[in-house]
């Protein structure tokens, strides 16, 4: 298979190339140039919001585009149309933040999406994939993939949701664990959704499919107790109920990076229904194999995972910690 890679060189874009190419695909990256793409591709240069900044694939022949553009619809649009009669499939790594919220538990490909424009600059991040969405399919139409992503973590995470809580247990002492402490989780490994994504490819799938494991795949214990064992920590998991967290004024997903608590935006976020992607071949590894290998790629590059700058830096306060335990002690 021959492979464009728009991107290609971190987090998601980069595990996609990486499959790829271990399967002995011919994959190309066209990036700007600011990251060393993996090893065994060839490179194109170009900075898709710049004047003729397409040039660089202006010419060629793929079997397959995979494109992981979050921000104007209109770049996505300008790429597909570039790219249209020269490329067998349009694959848009888009997201499940495209449904209207609220999105209702159990929600399948079919529930209600925002309204968005693939001609729209920067909107909001669920308007902007939506936008990616319609751009692909006005370029391709049903040979346009939309890979519906939930969270996304694992090597490579340049959010620094995961990153966050392993460097938090592996400090060691009290830590804030919010409960419940079997509140589901659900959230696709990095590397799982490049798998799918490429054995779509070779199916040759087209339309939405929600990306993410099933409800339930893991928990908050089994998560936090996963990053206490992997890094070899004394830490403490303080399990306290969410609504002692939302009293103390701690704010969800961003203070507390994967958590929700029950209710509106936990069933949109944690509750998806995959039954699509899995009658098409999902497959998600077990969280502690995740845990495992987000701590060791951490260790290899000094323990400081990259930082996305358009994503906002998340985590608790180390103070702002402490000061919330003890007030729930008291």
């Amino acid at each position: 298979m021959r492979i464009l890679m728009l991107g290609g060189t971190e987090f998601v874009g980069r595990a996609i190339t990486e499959d790829a190419t271990k399967r002995g695909w011919d994959v190309t990256v066209f990036h700007r140039g600011r990251h060393e793409p993996p090893q065994g591709v060839s490179s194109l240069h170009g900075d898709r919001t710049a004047v003729d900044g397409l040039k660089a694939i202006e010419e060629g022949e793929w079997d397959a585009v995979v494109d992981t553009w979050s921000a104007a619809p209109s770049v996505v649009r300008d790429a597909a149309e570039t790219l249209a009669g020269r490329v067998g499939r349009y694959v848009y790594i888009s997201s499940r933040s495209v449904y209207a919220y609220p999105a209702p538990a159990g929600l399948d490909e079919n529930g209600a999406v925002v309204e968005a424009s693939p001609d729209d600059g920067e909107v909001g991040y669920a308007e902007d994939k939506r936008g990616g969405e319609l751009a692909a399919i006005g370029a391709f139409g049903d040979r346009a993939l939309l890979v519906r992503a939930g969270l996304v973590i694992g090597p490579y995470e340049n959010i620094g949701r995961l990153p966050w809580w392993l460097t938090r247990i592996a400090r060691g002492g009290r830590v804030l664990a919010p409960g419940p402490r079997d509140l589901g989780l659900q959230y696709i490994d990095v590397r799982d959704l490049a798998a799918w994504t490429l054995d779509a490819v070779e199916q040759g799938l087209g339309g939405p499919y929600n990306l993410v494991s099933p409800p339930g795949h893991t928990t908050m214990d089994e998560l936090l107790g996963a990053c206490v064992q992997v890094t070899g920590s004394d830490a403490e998991l303080v399990w306290v109920e969410p609504e002692a967290v939302l009293a103390a004024g701690v704010e969800p997903w961003i203070e507390l990076p994967i958590w929700l608590p029950p209710g509106e935006l936990y069933d949109s976020t944690h509750v998806a229904n995959v039954s699509k992607a899995l009658a098409t071949g999902l497959r998600c590894r077990p969280a502690g194999e995740t845990v495992a290998d987000t701590w060791a790629w951490l260790q290899s590059i000094g323990g400081r995972a990259p930082q996305r700058p358009d994503r906002p830096v998340v985590g608790l306060d180390p103070e702002r910690e402490e000061e919330v335990l003890r007030a729930i002690r008291t």
